[in-house]
């Protein structure tokens, strides 16, 4: 179909506004829905242009629909309608991409004669009845300065302004107005952009789901360049710079990376079918595919894209950054602070400026080696930091493929130092990270899908290290200040390149173990510290692996776990390392819960180191029973209360609790009548249930399933009370708290109904040990992540009259790893085969 004929047949029979938006909103459809084809033959900047242009033609087709309508035969020529219409934003820059709103300025000049109001509300409404998404904006030519003046996102869209169609005399004039608006006050302009981009990097960092619009390195970094080029030199391209301000091949290896940006921006918005910019992991194999990355094994695919995408943002954020430090430097600096700067110079044309190194535009380089002197040289000082022009001197510099001695002596001393990981951000900003520690080449921009780590391989292993050099826990920080100066120095390498294994075949832990032992022999670290290192990478997810899958408790289990760390230094390093890596994975995973089961599990492996022999569960509980009677508040307790808290049946209850903790339970459990509730909503959600009448468990965990359960215990205590303790990896707002305490109260009913799905678990995902230990038989399923899992067992549980001691229930990479200690009854072992009939039946 011919749309212009089609809508000339429409003028003609004097058609309605909404029949010519139907049939515009039918061709804008068809259009979109034949994108993807489009998209196969022209991807990146072409695909936008392409885009962006096929959009100028719709809104020029219905620029001139409305003035044929308001004018008929009358119809003046085009430059005598004193109306412009103006793309702004990326849809001035041709960079729109498909579901991205467009931004449309309509600029006029009050004329009499003409209905300007009308003709303008006409051009939107018919805009908006054919289905586009306008963010558009109304003004008078001579408000424009004004407006730009109200706010700094307005100026910078004007900015931006390109001629889509109305009068040229028209667009003249607002020409002559943004050169007005472009001149006023650069220097605020400037800085409060600088500002804007802080805030923004910081809230968008580089993570495993980078924001490539918005985050660090994305295409937000290389507008600024563009918007502080066009104040400062009234240009309308960035390569206008080149030659000058901006060096050919530098301009050419951002522009590829930019290309390729634009091109995974087009495909996520295909393949979402709504504007997205977060290359979310669901999204990542629709985005491969229409990127046509193609390999064997799809899974590689996916990696190759993420890790292009990662490194892509790296190179817009490294060749932006110089620039835009060259051009807005007349901004930041004024002639008077010139000889204060003097002072500060650390070696001629580099100096210090609020603890942060800067060089010399045009200094030339000297060798990498003395730029690494300079870095260690500081860094032994404060935490360094570097601004993008000392970064660009650096990645100037060749690193020798073939290191000499004092090279080799100077990398080995970022390891000394108390402040390694600045030096190593630094290597990483300026690009030559991998070609001065090289078992981290192959992890350089290396994705992570496990849905665990936040950031990709190398910047976790930044992160860990950085972790360690603030070290501020008050158990790990006297641990690592005790260990001698080479042994933090290993500790530190350690924890740079913990994961350098990644990306194999093998496992990454003995590839890393491998890498490790090669590359911390060429540094010269002594052979029984390398040898201590190689034991650390190669167990360095033990006490994680050990605290969500097995039973800590269970003193065999503690012994399996520290009998290939052989002493207690190495145990202390694992421990540091441990809590270190944990803090890396992101924000807020390592919590209390964790923090809790890490230190259970040291100080029970610090015990076996200590006594060799093992001890059994009845010794553990006499030492706490000890401590407990040692306490003056429990002294100061009746004699009849003493002996019932010692009586209390359980050996987990005294295993698991300080004497100061079952002091507190055990006194809170007098004053229970029918039952008592504590519930704490702090990082994550802790619910304490003291009951003396029965509780409908099943129904409970039902209405609870929503939250992610981690573990649950119930001990007897004495008097008929049972105490529950259910922790949860999620928390509730404060006002979430009463409806919480109602689905408690309800749990009391033993009659109330809830209706639970049968989870489906195969037979070989449930194992029942019935001699785990003399008082406890062990349950364990792993099994896929399903909702009201142990809600179900549970409930099927309570049916049985089955009472669970505890429960540790681990999530990852969708599967569940669930632990079950019950109570040696008699009802259990003897329903065995009941039980695993019950729960792998399909139903």
């Amino acid at each position: 179909m011919n749309l212009n004929i089609a809508i000339e047949e429409l003028l003609d029979k004097e058609a309605e506004d909404f029949e010519i938006s139907k049939l515009l909103k039918k061709e804008i459809k068809h259009y979109l829905d034949n994108l993807e084809e489009i998209f196969q033959q022209t991807q990146g900047k072409a695909f936008l242009v392409h885009h962006t242009r096929k959009i100028d033609q719709f809104l020029s087709i219905i620029y001139r629909v409305v003035l044929r309508k308001m004018f008929r035969e009358f119809q003046p020529m085009r430059n005598s309608v004193p109306i412009a219409l103006i793309a702004l934003g990326s849809y001035g820059r041709e960079q729109l991409c498909v579901h991205s709103d467009i931004d449309l300025m309509i600029v006029y000049k009050e004329t009499p004669g003409y209905n300007i109001e009308e003709i303008i509300e006409k051009i939107l409404y018919i805009a908006w009845d054919a289905g586009f998404h306008l963010g558009h904006r109304v003004h008078e030519i001579s408000e424009l300065p004004d407006v730009a003046k109200e706010d700094i996102t307005i100026k910078t869209a004007l900015m931006e302004s390109r001629f889509i169609i109305g009068s040229n005399f028209i667009w003249m004039e607002t020409q002559r107005q943004l050169g007005v608006i472009r001149r006023h006050e650069p220097r605020e302009y400037v800085l409060s952009k600088l500002r804007e981009s802080e805030n923004r990097h910081l809230k968008h960092p580089v993570t495993m789901e980078p924001n490539i619009k918005e985050c660090v390195g994305g295409i937000r970094d290389a507008n600024l360049a563009f918007w502080i080029a066009s104040v400062r030199h009234n240009v309308f391209r960035l390569r206008e710079l080149v030659g000058s301000v901006i060096d050919e091949t530098d301009y050419t290896e951002y522009r590829a990376a930019l290309e390729f940006i634009f091109r995974v921006r087009a495909a996520l918005h295909l393949t979402a079918r709504k504007k997205e910019d977060t290359l979310r992991l669901d999204l990542v194999p629709g985005v491969a595919t229409l990127l046509g990355i193609e390999k064997k094994n799809p899974k590689k695919a996916q990696k190759e894209l993420v890790s292009r995408t990662l490194q892509s943002l790296d190179i817009i954020r490294k060749k932006s950054s110089y620039w835009i430090g060259l051009l807005s430097r007349p901004y930041l600096y004024e002639a008077s602070h010139i000889p204060l700067l003097r002072k500060e110079y650390v070696e001629p044309g580099i100096f210090r400026c609020q603890d942060t190194l800067y060089a010399r535009r045009g200094l030339k380089p000297k060798t990498f080696l003395y730029y690494l002197k300079l870095l260690l040289k500081e860094a032994a000082l404060y935490p360094v930091v570097t601004d993008a022009s000392f970064e660009h001197l650096i990645d100037r510099t060749e690193v020798p493929k073939s290191k000499g001695k004092q090279l080799v002596g100077a990398i080995r001393q970022i390891f000394y130092l108390p402040h390694s990981a600045s030096v190593v951000k630094a290597l990483y900003r300026s690009g030559k990270l991998p070609q001065t520690i090289q078992p981290m080449k192959r992890i350089m921009y290396l994705p992570q899908f496990d849905g665990y780590h936040h950031y990709p391989v190398d910047l976790h292993s930044y992160h860990t290290l950085l972790t360690l050099d603030n070290l501020r826990h008050d158990l790990l920080r006297p641990m690592f200040d005790a260990l001698d100066r080479d042994s933090r120095a290993m500790l530190k390498l350690v924890a740079l390149l913990h994961d350098a294994g990644k990306g194999r075949i093998r496992d990454h832990r003995e590839v890393g173990a491998d890498l490790f032992k090669v590359y911390a022999q060429k540094l010269g670290f002594p052979e029984p510290l390398v040898k201590e290192g190689i034991l650390l990478i190669r167990h360095h997810t033990r006490m994680t692996d050990t605290i969500h899958n097995e039973d800590i408790y269970d003193e065999s289990t503690v012994s399996r776990f520290v009998a290939p760390l052989n002493n207690r230094k190495l145990l202390d390093m694992l421990f540091i390392l441990t809590y270190c890596d944990v803090n890396a994975v992101g924000e807020n995973v390592y919590n209390t819960f964790t923090e809790r089961m890490l230190k259970t599990l040291y100080f029970a492996a610090v015990e076996i180191l200590e006594k060799p022999a093992i001890i059994d569960e009845t010794a553990k509980r006499l030492r706490r029973e000890q401590a407990l009677k040692k306490l003056p508040e429990f002294k100061a307790l009746p004699r009849s209360l003493q002996k019932k808290i010692a009586a209390i049946e359980s050996n987990l209850f005294f295993i698991k609790h300080t004497a100061r903790e079952i002091l507190e339970i055990a006194s809170r459990a007098r004053s229970v009548i029918d039952y008592d509730m504590q519930i704490t909503a702090g990082e994550t959600l802790k619910i304490e249930i003291y009951r003396k009448i029965p509780i409908n468990l099943g129904y409970l965990l039902g209405k609870l399933s929503h939250l992610e359960l981690v573990t649950m215990e119930i001990f007897k205590l004495y008097d008929g009370v049972k105490y529950f303790v259910l922790e949860f990896n999620d928390t509730i707002t404060p006002e979430e708290v009463p409806m919480v305490e109602q689905i408690i109260h309800d749990s009391f009913d033993m009659e109330k109904p809830i209706k639970l799905t049968r989870p489906v678990i195969k037979p070989k995902e449930i194992t029942i040990d019935c001699e785990h230990t003399k008082t406890y038989a062990l349950m364990q399923i792993k099994t896929a992540n399903q909702r009201g899992l142990m809600a179900y067992v549970a409930h099927y549980f309570d049916l049985l009259g089955i009472d669970i001691a505890t429960a540790v229930i681990t999530t990852r990479k969708h599967r569940v790893n669930d632990l079950f200690l019950i109570e040696k009854n008699g009802k259990f072992c003897t329903n065995k085969k009941k039980i695993l009939e019950e729960l792998t039946s399909e139903g």
